[in-house]
């Protein structure tokens, strides 16, 4: 995608798709949204939204989170997956919040990235919600969307996310990354899209990949 101008074009009339596209992650504090984004890894947000509310009622800032058992951590976090490694991430984040932060979850990248089980993708989910600050989410969602609209040619996160933020102004940057996570789990689906329910039909690429008919690609549409 060489045209800033269609690439716009895609992204308002996705946009218009998906008016309420957010993140799906409850939280209520940048803490809360960087634990649960680290929870996140290999699971839904769904499911990670059932787990954080007791997490939270036990572990409530990174004081307490820091000194939380091991195993304690584990056994609330296990539907999740990967609970394990997740735990010893999330109870390090506690650690070094304290000791190197102020308790305080900050704000710039090479910080949040210095973080345990903390990478650019987090990071940037981090300070695109939290902080309100211009953040691309190169998730599995934005790659795969962003190659079939032509907004990227890279299925390597670092280089799409580069790509992107040439395409875009950064202050649409978060909404733009919501956006593609929304239309990639409601109609852009990994093995069979929704081609014929697309609002940017027209304009894709890749159109074709999926049932055309208007009809059947409806009857794959998700809600949420």
């Amino acid at each position: 995608m060489s045209d800033p101008k269609q690439a716009r074009q895609i992204y308002e009339l996705l946009r218009a798709c998906y008016p309420d596209a957010r993140c799906e992650l409850d939280f209520a504090s940048p803490f809360e949204l960087l634990v649960a984004t680290v929870l996140s890894a290999q699971t839904t947000d769904k499911g990670v939204n059932k787990v954080t509310p007791q997490l939270f009622a036990h572990y409530p800032d990174p004081a307490a989170l820091a000194g939380a058992p091991l195993a304690d951590v584990e056994r609330i976090i296990r539907p999740t997956g990967f609970f394990h490694n997740k735990a010893v991430a999330i109870i390090g984040i506690g650690e070094a919040l304290v000791e190197r932060f102020g308790s305080q979850v900050p704000r710039e990248l090479d910080a949040l990235t210095s973080l345990p089980g903390v990478g650019r993708k987090t990071a940037h989910v981090v300070r695109g919600h939290a902080f309100g600050l211009p953040a691309i989410t190169t998730d599995t969602h934005v790659i795969r969307v962003g190659k079939r609209l032509g907004l990227t040619d890279s299925t390597t996160p670092r280089t799409a996310e580069e790509q992107l933020s040439e395409l875009f102004d950064p202050s649409v940057w978060t909404s733009l990354s919501d956006t593609l996570i929304f239309h990639g789990r409601r109609r852009c689906h990994a093995k069979r899209p929704a081609c014929g329910a697309c609002p940017v039909a027209g304009l894709c690429p890749s159109f074709g990949l999926g049932p055309t008919d208007p009809e059947m690609a409806a009857g794959l549409v998700k809600g949420s």
